[in-house]
């Protein structure tokens, strides 16, 4: 299973640690003032979700916020920046592992919740240097929820459409630590929050979890790299078209639009999504 997060990875040097520290930090988002909630709120009450429209022209900004380019109608922006005026807004969340630069507030305020090995040192995902947290059990779960739920509250608050959760797959980066069944149990929570919060929800990458789609309440897809690895057919088929496609190589960007640029929305980011006006920075679409 291919797994290029890219534009994920890139966003993270760009923030302060007194931002992460800010965002992450027991204020805003401690399990005893996020998780209040009752997962069987009833659905009247809850705000009215709006979704995603297929085949939109989109952009992707993790590296920077930047005025999106003409005709574009959906963007996608790190959480600590602000939505984009006019246009339909995806926040995007590392849900699955620790920033970088977050790493010292998770150790000093919730260490059991850094997937540990047998010696007891952090699980790490090598390519982006993020320690994995650990959706082990039923209560790590709820309590992660309740941190990771307060950023998609705080999402909703600024004013995002929808949330992207990143990082579903990292159970296949855990050393057998973790399983499928426990990433899917804790999408169930963050889907169920979104929803709360009157989000539509993404699923990230992990394409081998599409079928789960209807179990875990995902609305819509982001898939990076899937024109490249020959796997947009199957993303398309799950979410009936509302997917948001990001290629890194022109070649996938044309092979994607050539295939499915009728039918999902696709652009052609630089490697580093480093925002326009910066050298290297590349975004077209079909």
């Amino acid at each position: 299973m291919p797994f290029a997060p890219a534009a994920r990875a890139s966003a993270a040097p760009l923030l302060a640690l007194s931002l992460a520290l800010t965002s992450c930090g027991p204020a805003e988002n401690s399990p005893g003032k996020t998780a209040g909630t009752s997962p069987a709120a009833s659905a009247s009450s809850a705000p009215q979700v709006k979704q995603p429209k297929a085949n939109e022209p989109f952009d992707y900004q993790l590296g920077g916020a930047y005025d999106p380019p003409a005709g574009v109608r959906t963007v996608i922006r790190d959480r600590t920046a602000r939505p984009a005026p006019g246009a339909y807004n995806i926040c995007y969340v590392n849900a699955y592992q620790a920033q970088p630069d977050a790493v010292e507030w998770w150790e000093k305020n919730h260490p059991d919740l850094l997937l540990r090995d047998t010696d007891g040192g952090t699980v790490i995902d090598e390519d982006w240097d993020e320690p994995l947290l650990n959706v082990s059990t039923a209560d790590r779960r709820e309590r992660l929820a309740g941190i990771v739920g307060g950023w998609i509250d705080g999402c909703a608050r600024d004013g995002f459409d929808a949330v992207e959760a990143d990082n579903l797959d990292s159970y296949l980066r855990s050393d057998s630590l973790l399983d499928r069944e426990q990433a899917v149990a804790f999408a169930d929570l963050l889907a169920a929050r979104a929803h709360r919060a009157g989000l539509a929800i993404g699923q990230k990458n992990a394409v081998e979890m599409s079928g789960a789609r209807d179990e875990i309440g995902f609305d819509f897809a982001v898939a990076e790299e899937c024109g490249r690895y020959d796997e947009c057919e199957e993303y398309a088929d799950a979410y009936d078209d509302k997917v948001l496609v990001v290629e890194y190589r022109r070649a996938d960007f044309t092979t994607a639009c050539e295939k499915w640029g009728d039918r999902l929305s696709i652009v052609l980011r630089d490697l580093d999504v480093v925002p326009a006006g910066e050298p290297d920075h590349v975004n077209a679409r079909c």
